[in-house]
């Protein structure tokens, strides 16, 4: 008997063999292929549960596990030449058919009671959550790496953008933990994610359910499963899970690439706020001068193919009926990609901030160049009573004042400072003065260095409690 048997289990109706090309057009083994330790543990767990249930003897079931064992060995020995001798249309054809090589008639008796549609279903949830779950781990680390960060710039003064203009003087400390707030919500949506993957559809049939007493709450147990679908017309065509993770991963990477844009530009030269160590750079093949900034190119770069992915399986389910339609082979290369690509990405993430030098002597003297501390001059006015309104004009004024006159607040006399408004003090050089602004905002949630310490602490308790 031939090692790789292709025949096809839904021949019997047909008169004629498929035609060649709707056969390589049809197959999903190419990237199916990988799902083949899912579906292996899956029909393990199914055969076991059909002895249990008197559907299939305790004997018939242990021999179908024999040779899905032989399978499987077989398949890790020699992955590459195992695939490439293969001609079935799918993953699941391909280990059955090889299951009956191996075992002979008793092998047919896997699928009782089983359709693809609940298996393939039942396959892609199980492979989803340890990829969910792994996703995790990495976002988890990611995060611990921002709070140190955060931690060991807590009082490190940098400029704060707004519309890409300095804005107000922050710590560079708050500004990581900004991104950890990001990551903390990201982490949030992958775990609720994960209580919609963690569901099992197998028993579902092709969508009518089974007409064998199976008990599907045995085959929950054994492989794991929390919940149990709650209708078989929706479990075998339900890929909401899929379009969340898909959501979560292409928001997730907006974030990153949100951070992506910001280290591109501190790394240039006009900014040089940091230096990207070597390991993680790399040069031009014509510039020798050139250090490039790869890593968050790629990451920012990314975006496309997420936002793609999810934008597709939207699409491809927007005019489904219900039940399973063959659209829904599709499903799997998009969120294949979209794990594989994030879960590099999070690797490198974490490596890259781990390898950055920061400048914080040229990001202290970036927050001292400018007129950042104007909304603090008005603040000031505002404690007197002035209206704020008129505070800010006040200020407005003396930012043009001196932009005319190429001159900073510090440059300014008593009598300048009071030429604008008399309730300007000797203490306003002091309350303007950089460290003063970013100290003034210890409020909760605010950058001052106390309270970027409250926030780490509190990060940490959550994280701790996860």
């Amino acid at each position: 008997m031939n090692k790789h048997n292709d025949k096809k289990f839904w021949s019997g109706r047909f008169s004629k063999d498929s035609a060649e090309l709707l056969d390589r057009f049809n197959s999903s083994l190419s990237f199916d292929k990988r799902l083949y330790k899912e579906d292996i543990t899956c029909s393990i767990a199914y055969v076991r549960t059909l002895a249990h249930s008197k559907i299939i003897s305790a004997k018939e079931s242990e021999e179908i596990i024999r040779g899905l064992n032989k399978v499987f060995e077989e398949i890790e020995t020699e992955k590459e030449k195992w695939f490439e001798e293969n001609k079935n249309e799918d993953i699941h054809s391909a280990i059955e058919n090889r299951l009956i090589n191996i075992v002979g008639d008793v092998g047919k008796k896997l699928h009782t009671g089983r359709s693809r549609n609940d298996q393939i279903s039942c396959d892609i949830r199980y492979w989803l959550k340890e990829e969910v779950n792994k996703v995790v781990f990495l976002l988890t680390n990611l995060r611990s790496t921002i709070i140190s960060l955060a931690r060991e710039h807590f009082k490190t003064i940098i400029p704060g953008y707004t519309h890409l203009q300095q804005a107000q003087a922050i710590t560079l400390g708050h500004y990581f933990l900004s991104y950890e707030q990001k990551i903390s919500r990201d982490i949030q949506r992958f775990t609720e994610n994960l209580t919609r993957v963690d569901v099992l559809t197998l028993g579902s049939g092709a969508l009518a359910g089974t007409s064998y007493p199976i008990d599907r709450n045995f085959l929950a147990k054994i492989l794991s499963f929390k919940e149990i679908s709650e209708n078989s017309l929706d479990a075998v065509s339900d890929r909401d899970f899929i379009v969340e993770c898909l959501f979560n991963i292409a928001l997730l990477n907006t974030h990153l690439s949100q951070w992506a844009e910001e280290m591109i530009l501190w790394n240039c030269e006009e900014f040089k706020f940091i230096s990207i160590s070597d390991a993680y750079a790399t040069g031009s093949s014509m510039m020798p001068q050139k250090k490039n900034p790869d890593i968050p190119e790629l990451i920012r770069g990314k975006s496309g193919r997420f936002i793609g992915n999810l934008t597709a399986i939207l699409t491809l389910l927007k005019g489904l009926p219900q039940a399973y339609n063959k659209d829904l082979q599709e499903d799997k290369e998009l969120i294949f990609d979209s794990v594989d690509n994030i879960k590099i990405i999070l690797e490198i993430t974490n490596e890259f901030l781990q390898n950055i030098t920061f400048n914080t002597e040229k990001m202290y003297e970036a927050a001292n160049s400018g007129f950042m501390s104007a909304t603090d001059i008005a603040d000031y006015l505002t404690k007197k009573d002035v209206p704020f309104r008129i505070a800010h004009e006040v200020a407005g004024k003396i930012v043009a004042y001196c932009i005319e006159r190429k001159r900073t607040f510090k440059d300014l006399s008593m009598s300048e400072w009071n030429t604008f408004h008399k309730l300007f003090g000797d203490d306003i050089i002091e309350k303007i003065r950089i460290e003063s602004c970013v100290e003034s905002k210890n409020i909760y949630g605010g950058t001052a260095p106390q309270q970027v310490l409250n926030a780490i602490d509190r990060v940490t308790k959550r994280h701790e409690l996860e």
